[in-house]
């Protein structure tokens, strides 16, 4: 039996490596004999570039570039056959921003490192959007490449109040690609700050307060870009990027084109993906509901083994999953955080004695 293994990163205790070696071992212990196909995914998010270098190789560059509060930190990029890969969260990333000065976290490091990419000889930049700690819609990304306002585009959104002029910077002779793992629109409902604002530390009685900032900033630039899919991405930094004339296309995608994970699909009996937490945000361009649209393109069942399952069956159909198996409902949340290697491991081996056609009893 052919089994394709290719989950995301499970937030906080493993890699996507990690995990998918996780879930081979548990297989095997159980079906030995079974071909076993690893393929770990990203969305654009944190892990990116990681699982990017394995998959292309190419050099590293490691460039300081200011934090989302002004501190220097260590952002790299990987640059290959002319094509530079930039991991938005390693210079503005939820990790580095304190989520009790939200509203003046900075993305200007981004374009700190767009610039790098360009002083590489790239023609090329892939910039993977997710798991920002800021707000500020790109602006302070948009400064650091040369653009200035009638406020302050480097302070974060609560420098955006009341913003009437930008005058955006010169081209960069770069072709950008966004990789956004997210579709939403910069401002309202379904916003950078409605949505992704409190994870960041933003309170909810300030999100109208700092929408409108958002609201401010597309009025001075371009309202038309500000409802584009992807540009509510890392706290907006899609919509700077986009305002640049880059190009959106779902994070999974370009991973799974560098992979060429629609071939493994086809040639698998089985497909096995996963992620930290399965739950109804899945279904919006993860890396879970991306293998499972493949799995289904090659008639193949895909399964998902995650942290914690919080999805109904009728909406794993709907993804065209099959069945969902959960680590915490296995061996408790406890020993699924403290232990989450041994305990992926476990799972997958007794998935295996329901899926494999070649268990051991």
């Amino acid at each position: 039996m052919r089994v394709l293994i290719a989950p995301d990163k499970f937030a906080g205790t493993l890699s996507a490596s990690q995990a998918a070696a996780a879930i081979a071992e548990g297989w095997r212990r159980t079906a030995p004999g079974d071909e076993l196909s690893l393929a770990p995914m990203a969305d654009g998010g944190p892990g990116f570039l990681e699982l990017l270098g394995d998959v292309v190789g190419g050099q590293v560059h490691d460039v300081e570039v200011t934090g989302p509060h002004g501190e220097p930190v260590t952002a790299q990029i990987l640059v290959e056959a002319g094509t530079a890969y930039i991991e938005s969260a390693q210079a503005a990333g939820l990790h580095l921003a304190d989520s009790t000065r939200a509203e003046q976290a900075t993305s200007y490091g981004v374009g700190q490192l767009l610039l790098a990419a360009r002083e590489t000889g790239a023609t090329t930049a892939v910039i993977g959007l997710g798991g920002s700690g800021t707000s500020d819609g790109g602006a302070g990304l948009l400064a650091a490449l040369g653009a200035t306002g009638d406020r302050p585009l480097d302070a974060g959104v609560a420098g955006l109040e009341g913003i009437t002029e930008v005058r955006l910077p010169e081209p960069l002779d770069l072709e950008i690609v966004i990789a956004s793992d997210v579709d939403n629109p910069l401002t309202g409902l379904f916003g950078a700050v409605k949505v992704y604002g409190a994870q960041k530390g933003l309170s909810e009685e300030a999100m109208p307060r700092w929408d409108g900032a958002l609201q401010d900033l597309a009025a001075a630039t371009s309202r038309k870009t500000a409802t584009e899919k992807g540009a509510g991405a890392a706290g907006g930094m899609g919509f700077a990027l986009l305002l640049l004339g880059a190009t959106r296309r779902p994070g999974f995608d370009v991973v799974a084109d560098l992979l060429g994970l629609t071939e493994l699909a086809s040639k698998a009996d089985l497909v096995i993906t996963g992620e930290g937490s399965f739950d109804p945000q899945s279904a919006s361009g993860k890396v879970p509901a991306g293998v499972a649209k493949l799995a289904e393109q090659a008639l193949r069942p895909c399964i998902v083994m995650a942290g914690k399952v919080s999805m109904s069956g009728r909406e794993m159909r709907t993804l065209g999953i099959d069945a969902a198996y959960s680590l915490i409902d296995s061996v408790g949340e406890e020993r699924a955080l403290a232990q989450a290697y041994e305990s992926l491991v476990q799972v997958a081996a007794r998935v295996a004695r329901t899926w494999s056609t070649d268990h051991r009893e």
